[in-house]
């Protein structure tokens, strides 16, 4: 037993340090894929439908700060003052859910999911949320908060095969992401937990409460 868990700690140890040196490349060098995408592709090969990836790369000064501070009221409001991990929120959800005696909702911080996205599937496993929980705090220290919202925003889903924000504006918007206005980039972040589901046009009551966050936030 005692060499099993040291072969397994082992192994660990091994995948932390290959997926650090892939977050320092990361901090210079932008993904030409992520591990949701490869899921998308060979998802469609398997049920034999069509697949078009639409995925576009780039810098976040040409991403609306609109649409910056809507997924970050939308997704993680604590973005700024946490290092990975929203502790804080993690104890909310869980005190939630002990007084309601249902599922904890997620409380996932941007960071999370962005390691989510790079290295992982979406497919929810514990195996997968306990690296999730162990990466990202390494991915906040070595990327550094605006690499991570720029990644983020790069590689998220929003939409069947539409990737990251220049893609989402044009799919959805027939636009730049840096021409996204207040209420679209609104709209646009109300998708973000459900994007091959939710529609923008749709989001009418989320997009009101997120505008509200932005506003509270003085954005």
């Amino acid at each position: 037993m005692r060499r099993l868990l040291k072969l397994l700690c082992l192994i660990l140890i091994g995948l932390h340090l290959g997926w650090g040196f892939v977050l320092v490349l990361l901090r210079f060098v932008n993904p030409p894929t992520t591990g949701v995408q490869i899921q998308r592709r060979i998802g469609a090969l398997l049920s034999r439908t069509p697949y078009r990836k639409r995925y576009r790369f780039v810098p976040v000064r040409q991403i609306s700060p609109e649409l910056q501070h809507a997924v970050i009221s939308a997704e993680d409001g604590r973005f700024y003052r946490h290092h990975g991990i929203d502790w804080d929120e993690m104890d909310k959800v869980v005190q939630e859910s002990a007084g309601s005696g249902e599922s904890p909702r997620g409380a996932s911080t941007l960071t999370q999911q962005l390691v989510k996205n790079l290295f992982f599937t979406t497919h929810r496993n514990p195996a997968r949320k306990a690296l999730e929980y162990t990466l990202a705090p390494l991915a906040d220290w070595v990327l550094g908060k605006q690499r991570v919202l720029e990644l983020y925003l790069n590689v998220v889903e929003w939409g069947p095969g539409v990737y990251g924000a220049e893609e989402a504006a044009a799919y959805h918007y027939q636009t730049q992401a840096a021409r996204l206005s207040r209420d679209q980039s609104a709209r646009l972040a109300a998708c973000l937990p459900s994007p091959r589901r939710r529609s923008p046009a749709r989001m009418n009551q989320y997009s009101a409460t997120i505008l509200e966050r932005m506003r509270l936030a003085g954005w």
